[in-house]
């Protein structure tokens, strides 16, 4: 059996991701998920439809979200589809032209889309959607801003938002006998946001946050002085692009192996291009579970060919979700989905809607699979689906309220492996 890689080459997917959000003025209040209630208006027939947009270094992505939509497609038909009717998968296409993909599923009467995967083509694919009354669940997004994203309550995701992990990255600090604990953050939303949440998460958890000093790509040798006066015992680097050059200046400053811990964004697999031992000791957090064997081999199943499993829980689960709130409906109109999102996912919404007061009246079933949630329902209780990539619970921005992270230790190759998980509760944390 396949096993995923110990790391994914990259995670640098939402560099622009600013900048669109920033269009047309789509940031601001709207971004609550819907939870009212929503006339039946579905053809019948339950459609979902990805959002590849993986292109270049990065279009290892697309496999495992793929097999992974196919995967929970074919689980559903099997515990008997929508009202008796098998669920499609409509046809992918691959492109970074996202407006062109939302437009093209819309016109194929997609009920609810997966996807897409880089933060910063999520508006492209939120304003056609939602306009068409089309659910969105990305299983990839983690822009924090996109938490308060204008989109009349059609988008959610089952990744976690990027500063949720301030908190963990806070934690391996403590953890590791740090009394203090400095930041270095690259310049830009990313780095800016999180850099924050981490200084803000140390102070919380004890530690003195004794500097905060940021970079720009090609630049980062005087920030990295301002790190190495403060002397810290602990310097967690918030980085994408320039994550290579700044633990290049790190390790000359003497602030690189132990006391180094890497943000997601600066997680690769190094090898050769630093120093040696440049990061031995060095720790590191990508967000996510580690797939079990189970899953693994069902994943591998579907598509034997497949070699990295990124983001394929999340995805999984962003399909049954769809699935299951239009079965909670009892109607496949992406609105009627959008509706019942946050109250299959066992979220708590406001009162008054199908995630609201009703649903508050009913009995809490936890589930696992789409055939028990759906076997809940029909006992009138209200299924609380607990996925593959762990707990959901929808809040009331459409944001995930608890994240999952592998954490990863590099060695004297700067290379590293998977050496143990973390949770931390999202929901405060973004936004």
């Amino acid at each position: 059996m396949r096993r995923t890689r110990a790391l994914p080459p990259g995670r640098a997917l939402a560099a622009a991701t600013a900048a669109a959000l920033a269009l047309t003025g789509c940031l601001g209040p709207g971004g609550s998920a819907r939870v009212s209630s929503a006339e039946a208006s579905g053809d019948g027939t339950l459609r979902i439809g990805l959002i590849l947009d993986n292109t270049g270094p990065q279009n290892f992505l697309n496999a495992p979200q793929l097999a992974a939509a196919k995967l929970a497609v074919q689980d559903i038909n099997a515990a008997g589809g929508h009202k008796g009717k098998p669920v499609e998968l409509l046809p992918e296409t691959i492109s970074t032209d996202t407006a062109a993909q939302a437009r093209d599923l819309a016109a194929a009467k997609a009920d609810a889309v997966i996807g897409p995967t880089d933060s910063s083509r999520a508006p492209a694919a939120i304003d056609v959607l939602a306009n068409a009354k089309v659910a969105v669940i990305s299983p990839a997004n983690t822009a924090a801003a996109l938490s308060n994203y204008k989109s009349n309550g059609y988008y959610f995701r089952t990744a976690a938002s990027d500063i949720a992990q301030a908190s963990v990255l806070a934690k391996l600090a403590k953890d590791a006998g740090a009394k203090t604990v400095a930041v270095l953050h690259e310049e830009g939303g990313y780095g800016k946001e999180l850099g924050a949440a981490v200084a803000d998460a140390a102070k919380q958890s004890g530690l003195d946050a004794v500097a905060d000093a940021k970079f720009t790509p090609g630049q980062e040798q005087q920030a990295v002085e301002a790190v190495k006066a403060a002397n810290p015992d602990a310097v967690v680097l918030v980085a994408r692009e320039g994550a290579q050059g700044a633990i290049a200046e790190l390790n000359n400053a003497g602030l690189a192996g132990k006391k180094l811990i890497l943000s997601d964004g600066a997680v690769s697999r190094y090898g050769s291009g630093l120093g040696t031992q440049a990061l031995d000791g060095t720790r590191a957090i990508l967000p996510g579970v580690f797939p079990s064997a189970a899953f693994q081999a069902d994943l591998v199943g579907v598509d034997p060919g497949l070699k990295d499993m990124v983001f394929a829980a999340e995805t999984y689960d962003a399909v049954i979700l769809a699935a299951l709130a239009a079965a909670a409906a009892e109607d496949d109109a992406g609105t009627s989905i959008a509706a019942n999102l946050v109250a299959v996912s066992g979220g708590a919404a406001a009162a008054g809607g199908p995630g609201g007061q009703a649903a508050s009246q009913a009995a809490t079933k936890v589930c696992t699979s789409y055939k028990d949630c759906v076997e809940a329902l029909r006992a009138g209780q209200r299924p609380d689906y607990d996925g593959r990539s762990g707990r959901i619970n929808f809040d009331a921005h459409g944001d995930i309220t608890e994240a999952n992270y592998v954490v990863y230790s590099y060695g004297a190759d700067n290379l590293a492996t998977m050496t143990g998980t973390e949770t931390a509760t999202s929901s405060t944390s973004s936004r």
